[in-house]
């Protein structure tokens, strides 16, 4: 399921927390108030109170293993910013970082953060389905637990027809329409872009083909990831 660590644990933080170790994931919740971590720790794989400044205090617990990083420190920017680069030095896979403004965000980019979140813009919820799924592009919910998603086709999808890969049976999803990718030839371009609205059961998927499926939010995050 993955690992992750969430530091700074204010309203987005420690929602998201929360959240991703509801779905399954080794969460390290950290932050600097106490209290805050007594609050969380029974609900999170481990909370630590610590300096997130502190590169020896982050691989101590673990931090420059975990597959995502997220910063969610909201009010104080230069702390957000350290925090980052910390990270960054200690070999984080993929860094996560939150930002009030576009500026904000622009800076942490450059400096190295993989991602920027908007939390006026994103709930925690969505931002949790997106660490734990990143083969799921877009998603539009429309009951609670169901949505409709684009997914990436990995390598294992490659040259098999839509009758070999029984998504239905398998994956417990439903596909309504298919894109092909865009790694044709050049006088297939123009058929690339367009959208096959229903797909047939001879219709051969390739790796990077954009598929829109109805699922569970579940059986959707479940999707193969290669």
């Amino acid at each position: 399921m993955g690992r992750f660590a969430v530091i700074g644990l204010g309203r987005f933080g420690g929602q998201l927390a929360r959240a991703l170790t509801r779905a399954g994931a080794e969460v390290i919740a950290i932050d600097k108030d106490r209290k805050i971590i007594d609050q969380i720790s029974a609900e999170v794989t481990v909370a630590v109170r610590l300096d997130s400044t502190d590169e020896d205090a982050l691989r101590a617990q673990g931090v420059d293993k975990v597959d995502v990083a997220v910063v969610g420190i909201g009010q104080d920017f230069e702390s957000n910013i350290l925090t980052t680069v910390t990270l960054k030095s200690i070999g984080v896979k993929h860094i996560c970082a939150r930002a009030e403004r576009e500026t904000h965000g622009q800076i942490l980019r450059r400096i190295g953060a993989d991602e920027v979140i908007f939390p006026e813009d994103e709930s925690a919820s969505r931002w949790s389905f997106k660490l734990l799924a990143p083969q799921i592009g877009e998603k539009l919910e429309f009951a609670p637990g169901f949505s409709l998603a684009q997914y990436t086709a990995g390598a294992s999808f490659n040259g098999k027809s839509l009758l070999e890969l029984q998504l239905r049976n398998k994956y417990r999803v439903n596909l309504i329409g298919l894109r092909h990718s865009n790694q044709l030839a050049e006088a297939e371009q123009k058929l690339s872009r367009q959208v096959i609205s229903v797909p047939m059961p001879e219709t051969v998927i390739k790796e990077g083909d954009v598929l829109w499926l109805v699922g569970s939010d579940e059986d959707l995050a479940a999707m193969p990831t290669k």
